[in-house]
């Protein structure tokens, strides 16, 4: 809202309350979703990392969010009901667990509360009631409107001006509005419509902004801490919930952050030019740690470009990191005691390096850079020859708790990695030796054949003093 970046200083001391407009779940979640919810899932990782307790509270819009964002038409989980012939909420529950199939993938944490419009009926109907009792919204023909001219704070975080903003532009005029500008709180419910409620107005269903407002309140309290969303939620959605809360006297969140948008070859992604695509699509072609490594690769506030090009560099650039965490792994059990003074230093840099760029505005390309530059250190020392297992386990900390706990890359639990480690390395042990035998029986071309077998697989052997050694 202030346009600069500014200290964050939380309601409670040690906690955080963070609120993200989450999925309207008609169907299949797509890039924009992986955006937004990868970024602030850093964001809460790293509010976690530094301490803090947090409640991460990530709606879920099942009723009221109509085409084309306007206070008429077609609710879309109801369109999709009609065109899948199912019932509204069947339509809801299929795609709200395919959502949470997309996230888990991506290694997206589970929110701390996942609350559901339909769920909170009656919390919408009050916050409705207090805008009437104070002169902020009305009822007309059975449905309720928000009343902008009565709020003039209205327009403050988006910074549009009430006055220059276009009438229909975004919606047809209504009769039963005061002003086109109004926005619906409550919608009567015409013949036919599947979606309803008893209300104080009519049977009815809320609008879709509302849920929002009232559930971010319940969940979170007053004056929580932070509001996220897509930067395409700034007008009117986020717009309408401050209004809606702080009218009904309800002070509301203290920070706002919203993502910005994706591009694909160039491109903003949208269906009407072809180049839509569906996580799940997505997931088929590339793996999910790539993916995500090349969203957090980009800062929260950047448009981030999917291309073959940029897959190609993401995947790159996280098979270095997972190699040179695989390698330090792999060195972990026969590693000599003690510790690499130099090396340490280096570590506790890259890791401070990591923090700061945390601190300024949750600065992932920075992060990831702190990640490569450990990455550099690591693997040059590795080169030279044994490193002591106390400088081991900080690299590996420094990977796992940065790179997975933060930045929530290397999914997959610690033990099946360590298990996996363990497997190989015995297996190579196994090959270096049969290529030894093979060398001292003088079958060069088998040992060669060994060799170049491995490196069509990334696996480099390496001749030294000391023997035979391997990385990838």
């Amino acid at each position: 809202m202030q346009r600069q970046k500014v200290p964050f200083v939380p309601t409670t001391p040690g906690r955080v309350g963070m609120y993200l407009c989450g999925p309207t779940v008609y169907s299949d979640a797509h890039l924009g979703h992986a955006k937004k919810e990868v970024a602030f899932d850093v964001i809460r990782r790293a509010f976690e990392h530094f301490g803090y307790a947090v409640r991460y509270v990530a709606n879920i819009t099942d009723v009221g969010h109509l085409q084309n964002d306007a206070d008429d038409g077609e609710d879309k989980i109801a369109k999709r009901a009609v065109l899948e012939q199912l019932e509204p909420m069947e339509v809801a529950d299929k795609y709200f667990w395919s959502f949470t199939d997309d996230m888990a993938a991506l290694n997206v944490k589970r929110p701390s509360i996942n609350p559901r419009a339909t769920g909170h009926i009656p919390e919408q109907i009050r916050l409705i009631e207090e805008l009437i009792a104070r002169g902020h919204a009305y009822e007309s023909g059975g449905s309720v409107y928000f009343d902008v001219r009565s709020w003039p704070e209205y327009g403050k975080l988006s910074g549009r001006k009430l006055d220059d903003q276009e009438e229909g532009v975004r919606e047809a005029v209504r009769e039963d509005k005061r002003d086109p500008r109004d926005f619906a709180l409550w919608k009567n419910a015409e013949a036919g419509h599947i979606m309803r409620w008893e209300s104080p107005w009519g049977v009815g269903f809320p609008g879709w902004h509302i849920e929002c407002s009232a559930m971010s309140l319940k969940y979170l309290g007053e004056g929580f801490d932070i509001h996220g969303g897509g930067l395409d939620l700034q007008f009117p959605h986020h717009e309408a919930e401050i209004a809606q809360a702080e009218a009904a006297g309800h002070p509301f969140a203290r920070y706002w952050m919203h993502n910005n948008m994706l591009t694909i070859g160039g491109e903003k992604m949208s269906k009407s030019k072809g180049n839509f695509t569906t996580i799940r699509d997505l997931l088929a072609q590339h793996d999910p740690m790539v993916v995500r490594f090349l969203l957090v690769s980009s800062h929260y506030r950047s448009v981030t470009e999917f291309s073959e090009e940029a897959f190609t560099s993401a995947r790159s650039g996280y098979r270095r990191l997972t190699e040179a965490l695989g390698e330090t792994e792999r060195r972990l059990p026969t590693a000599p005691a003690g510790s690499d003074a130099a090396l340490d230093a280096r570590i506790a840099a890259h890791v401070l390096a990591f923090e700061d760029a945390l601190r300024d505005d949750f600065n992932t390309p920075k992060a990831v850079a702190a990640l490569f530059g450990l990455t550099t250190d690591v693997n040059a020392a590795l080169g030279q020859g044994a490193v002591g297992r106390d400088t081991l386990e900080r690299a590996r900390a420094a990977y796992l708790g940065l790179g997975g706990g933060v930045l929530g890359l290397f999914a997959g639990s610690t033990e099946s990695r360590q298990d996996d480690t363990e497997v190989v390395s015995a297996l190579m042990e196994l090959v270096l030796k049969a290529r030894q035998n093979y060398r001292l029986q003088k079958q060069y071309a088998a040992a060669d054949e060994l060799r170049d077998t491995l490196a069509a697989v990334g696996v480099t052997v390496e001749d030294t003093k000391e023997g035979a050694r391997w990385r990838r």
